[in-house]
């Protein structure tokens, strides 16, 4: 690793960390959403809604724990002003997802009586996660601003994020099941394109008005140019996402993959407009890269052993996705 100079180190594991969360809002967002549209749902519903993320959702959290482990070890700096600064939301999320877990596993040990119960604390669950997690982007985009303004706009984060979250899970339904289920979760995905596309208009308002720095970077020529195919290439896919949901479910349940994909694609285009709002900025306006990184030394150990992991990670999440490819069986737990 002697090649890499110590000024690209903290870009590498700035960029290591961002694919991390990507893949992590990407997939666990998609179960997360499935989790929210569980409540008011019939039993065998719910159990297929189950089914169709039972294989892969504690591989989807890994990427936040790599995320998370990244910022720790790589900015210890950063790490220690983000969470103080975001402390409570940060143990809120953290009960949500324990919430979830719990629940995901009783579901299946208790009586008839009680199934519904844990179905709704993994609603909740869902809901608490996604919630504070769209929150503390908010706030993140903001600069953690306490004003009444930057948490009004947090809290409407939190909506839009839960929404996204909603839209993602109901493409990741139209691909996973069929019937009546497929058909509800079109018309879920269609509502949460709606909110999903308010949600990135805010962020694309109030990004910009964040600081004159991040508003000089979009709006400054010829970078309002070359920037141009970001929100060009988010509203056409929008627009196609809209087109295929009217027309869903096609005969043979042919493209039920489409609305997904274009979901995703969705998210990385509004992760790359942040992405580059805010470089080199780690915490916004406050420590760049290089301020909050670890010694060089220190960081071409941790890169080491990211060689290793990393393709660990994803080799055993692509082999999951692969045996589970298809339609979701009926739910079993013999």
């Amino acid at each position: 690793m002697n090649w890499i100079s110590d000024d690209m180190l903290p870009v590498i594991f700035l960029g290591l960390m961002g694919a991390a969360m990507l893949l992590y809002a990407i997939l666990d967002g998609y179960d997360l959403g499935i989790g929210m549209l569980m409540i008011g749902q019939p039993e065998q519903h719910r159990d297929r809604m189950i089914a169709a993320i039972g294989p892969f959702w504690d591989a989807n959290e890994t990427w936040l724990v790599l995320g998370v482990g990244v910022l720790l070890v790589a900015f210890p700096a950063a790490h220690g002003l983000v969470l103080t600064t975001l402390y409570l939301p940060v143990s809120l999320m953290l009960a949500g997802l324990i919430l979830r877990g719990v629940s995901f596993d009783f579901r299946a040990k208790v009586n008839a009586r009680h199934k519904r119960l844990w179905d709704g604390l993994f609603w909740f669950g869902s809901l608490l996660t996604s919630l504070m997690q769209g929150y503390m982007l908010g706030q993140y985009i903001v600069g953690f601003d306490n004003s009444p303004y930057a948490l009004l706009f947090s809290w409407v984060s939190a909506l839009c994020v839960s929404f996204a979250y909603v839209l993602i899970g109901a493409c990741w339904l139209i691909h996973k099941t069929s019937d009546d289920l497929q058909i509800k979760a079109v018309r879920w995905a269609s509502f949460g394109l709606v909110v999903t596309a308010v949600g990135l208009l805010l962020v694309s308002l109030t990004n910009p008005l964040a600081s004159t720095e991040i508003y000089n970077k979009w709006f400054s020529w010829p970078e309002t140019l070359l920037l141009l195919p970001l929100p060009l290439g988010t509203v056409a896919l929008l627009w196609l996402m809209r087109k295929h949901l009217q027309k869903m479910p096609y005969e043979n349940d042919r493209l039920n993959w489409m609305p997904f994909v274009l979901c995703i694609a969705v998210f990385v285009l509004a992760f790359t407009g942040l992405a580059y709002s805010f470089y080199p900025y780690i915490v916004p306006l406050q420590l760049t890269v290089w301020q909050a990184a670890s010694a060089p030394e220190s960081l071409r150990v941790v890169l080491i052993g990211c060689a290793v992991v990393l393709p660990a990670i994803f080799c055993y999440t692509a082999l999951s996705y692969w045996i589970f490819r298809g339609k979701s069986t009926a739910l079993s737990y013999m």
